[in-house]
């Protein structure tokens, strides 16, 4: 084999490699594997999760909830929490009350498979801790949730009381 036909062969071999290797690279980024878009209802379901967790009346455990970058806009606090310390700060004193949440109304609409928005309108029966005496305290919520490491977390959560009391 001369000098000229082993430049052309590794040529050759080195055109091919890069070849396969770019279409292999195409193939697996044009198919990655697609995770199923949640129902609705799982959606909905996840404000079950989070009441749920208001019942341990442990607010570390609420925070859980919550993404680290996640901002709430709480229903009976002006201050906006944009972290973990204000978010458990808020549920510390919300938690006092003994919460009790209830759907009234919900719209989920589902982005994709890893994120999705509930919003509509709830109601918290309201223990007051030192009277014992309860209020219902009607709201509107948005939850953005996102899905982070293979869990939902909660990204964006404001309630306000309805204007119209």
């Amino acid at each position: 084999m001369t000098r000229k036909t082993r430049i052309r062969a590794a040529l050759v071999t080195a055109t091919a490699l890069v070849s396969v290797a770019t279409v292999t690279v195409g193939i697996s980024a044009a198919t990655p594997e697609k995770a199923a878009k949640p129902s609705k209802k799982e959606v909905a379901a996840l404000f079950d999760v989070w009441n749920a967790t208001l019942q341990t009346g442990d607010a570390e455990k609420v925070a859980d909830q919550y993404a680290k970058d996640a901002v709430l806009l709480p229903t009976v606090s002006n201050k906006v929490r944009t972290d973990r310390a204000g978010i458990v700060d808020y549920f510390e004193h919300f938690l006092q009350n003994k919460p009790a949440g209830k759907k009234v109304q919900t719209i989920v609409n589902v982005l994709d498979s890893n994120s999705a928005i509930d919003t509509g309108v709830y109601e918290f029966t309201l223990t007051d801790h030192e009277t014992g005496e309860k209020r219902v305290v009607e709201a509107r919520y948005t939850y953005e949730y996102e899905k982070r490491d293979g869990k939902w977390k909660i990204v964006n959560h404001h309630s306000s009381a309805m204007p119209e009391g």
